[in-house]
């Protein structure tokens, strides 16, 4: 007959009885009141000043968020303007696949008058794309709209037919006011073939001190935004029976955790709006409607700008974190957009497009 288990592991104790201290006390056996040694146990630490080989000085502290750390994100009269990109100063004659042209397309860009989706519109346009900007503040979103075409008409002289570049208001959160913003748009353009969720915004808070409130609005304007905009365009799409594409603007922040700054409502948001862009390619697929996702890094917007004049410490962690040594310009967009937009990422659907200097590899 075997031996029941007890029986074995008492056995096993009894011969290894002269086995030295630091493992773990003895347990007693009810049953046969037998010492013998549990089946795991771990060496303690060294003691008496010895240092464990995996100990140091600065143990875990760059990778803590700081709970000082606390941004609030400022009123929109407070916030700064966003310049137009300068261009090339002349036609473009440089030969490239006509594929990534935008000609007779009409994209919508939530988010538009100012940040990485003001910057966003422009490469839309220098693409060939008619434009709506959608956003919060209509006022400098038309003033935004004049300015892109100002500039393209410099960077274009001699060109006859301008984009059409129109501004829109929508509180992106406010399901009546997306489906009347969709609406005025369609009338405004006859069509809406693209669609790029650039409205969003972050704060840092430590989740327990986070208001309520604000958490709402952030998630409201960051993730309820996103699906409300991408359900109404993708109904005027199928009404149409005509392809389309779009890019979620997401971030690195849905995919790795920021330090030092916490900001946990927002990553999660961000989360939420990457793993959208890959349920909602899967579900429209058979529509012909393309939805993939871009997560920006560190971007140097005017607002980060702003930030960072006011905390250079910050600048100087999150600089640390980067492989490429240095944070992006929302120029860096212009190509990841137009790409996704485009035909000549006609089989690409529901990817996530990391533009953040290799800071989620490391």
């Amino acid at each position: 007959m075997f031996r029941s288990t007890v029986s074995r592991q008492a056995a096993k104790a009894l011969s290894q009885s002269s086995r030295p201290a630091p493992f773990a006390a003895p347990l007693r056996c009810s049953a046969s009141n037998t010492s013998f040694r549990p089946l795991s146990y771990t060496i303690p630490r060294s003691k008496g000043g010895k240092k464990d080989p995996g100990d140091s000085e600065v143990e875990g502290r760059f990778a803590r968020t700081d709970e000082s750390v606390v941004i609030e994100y400022p009123n929109d009269a407070d916030m700064p303007r966003t310049p137009i990109v300068q261009g090339r100063g002349g036609m473009h004659f440089k030969r490239t696949l006509a594929q990534f042209s935008l000609e007779n397309k009409v994209s919508l860009v939530t988010g538009g008058a100012r940040g990485l989706g003001l910057v966003m519109s422009q490469a839309l346009v220098a693409s060939g794309s008619d434009l709506a900007i959608v956003d919060l503040n209509r006022e400098e979103a038309e003033e935004q709209a004049q300015k892109l075409v100002e500039q393209f008409k410099k960077e274009n002289p001699g060109l006859e037919q301008m984009p059409n570049v129109t501004a829109h208001y929508a509180d992106v959160a406010n399901p009546d006011s997306v489906n009347t913003a969709i609406a005025e748009v369609i009338s405004k353009h006859g069509r809406i073939d693209h669609l790029v969720t650039s409205a969003g915004f972050t704060e840092n808070f430590d989740a327990i001190s986070y208001p309520y409130d604000r958490m709402q609005k952030l998630w409201g304007v960051n993730v309820d935004g996103t699906y409300l905009f991408a359900i109404g365009v993708a109904k005027h799409l199928m009404e149409r029976k005509a392809p389309g594409s779009m890019v979620l603007i997401g971030s690195m922040s849905g995919a790795i955790v920021n330090v030092p700054q916490p900001q946990a409502p927002y990553n999660a948001a961000k989360a939420a709006v990457r793993h959208l862009a890959a349920s909602l390619a899967v579900e429209w697929a058979a529509h012909d409607i393309r939805v993939n996702c871009i997560s920006p890094g560190y971007m140097l917007t005017a607002l980060t700008r702003k930030i960072l004049d006011e905390r250079p410490d910050l600048r100087d962690k999150w600089t640390s974190l980067i492989p490429v040594g240095k944070m992006g310009t929302p120029e860096d967009l212009m190509g990841a957009v137009t790409f996704l937009l485009s035909d000549a990422s006609k089989y690409i659907t529901g990817a996530d497009l990391r533009v953040d200097g290799g800071y989620t590899l490391t």
